[in-house]
C-alpha cells in the first residue's frame, strides 16, 4: 500500500461553495399585482373562515385568499382600487401591506401561482334555460313553456352577456 502511494493524484478543490450561495430578492414591481396584498402575522390557529369574516365586506365585490404558509396568505381582490382600500383595514390580530413589500416566501407563491392569481370576478348569472332544452329534447316531450316566455328568458340571456 505505501508503495503505490507516489502515483496518488491531488484532490481537487471544488469551484463553486453552493452552501454560501444567496438567492436573489424576487422583485415585483406595485403594477405587476396591484390586486394582490399579503395578509400576515396572523396566529397559526387561523383558517380560511377566519380570514374571510375579516374581509367579509369585500366578498361581494370579488375576495379570495391563497396560503402562502401558516402565518402568511395572499389576499386577490377584484380590482387595484378594492385592494388598497383594504390596506386600510386595522384589525388586532392581522396585519396587511402591499405585495412589494411582502416576504420572499408571498412574492414566491404570487409568481408560482400568477395564472390563479387574476382579479376575483363575480359568477354571472345562470338559467336553466340550456338545461331544459337539453332534457326536453333529450325525453322527445314538447316544452310546456309559451313562446313569449322563452323570447323573455333569451332576451334575458343576451342582457347578460
Amino acid at each position: 500500500l505505501s508503495g503505490n502511494m507516489k502515483n496518488r493524484k491531488s484532490i481537487q478543490e471544488p469551484r463553486f461553495d453552493y452552501y454560501s450561495q444567496e438567492l436573489p430578492d424576487i422583485d415585483l414591481s406595485e403594477c405587476e399585482f396591484p390586486h394582490v396584498i399579503e395578509i400576515y402575522d396572523f396566529p397559526q390557529e387561523f383558517r380560511t373562515e377566519d380570514l374571510l369574516r375579516i374581509f367579509c365586506s369585500y366578498q361581494k365585490k370579488g375576495f379570495d385568499i391563497k396560503w402562502v404558509d401558516d402565518t402568511h396568505a395572499l389576499g386577490v381582490f377584484s380590482s387595484p382600487i378594492t385592494a388598497r382600500d383594504a390596506l386600510g383595514i386595522k384589525h388586532t390580530m392581522v396585519k396587511i401591506r402591499p405585495l412589494s413589500q411582502a416576504t420572499r416566501a408571498a412574492k414566491a407563491k404570487a409568481r408560482a401561482c400568477a395564472e390563479f392569481l387574476q382579479p376575483a370576478k363575480e359568477r354571472p348569472e345562470t338559467s336553466a334555460a340550456l338545461a331544459r332544452r337539453l332534457v326536453i329534447s333529450a325525453l322527445g316531450v314538447r316544452s310546456k313553456q309559451s313562446k313569449t316566455e322563452r323570447e323573455a328568458e333569451l332576451k334575458k340571456l343576451q342582457e347578460a352577456r
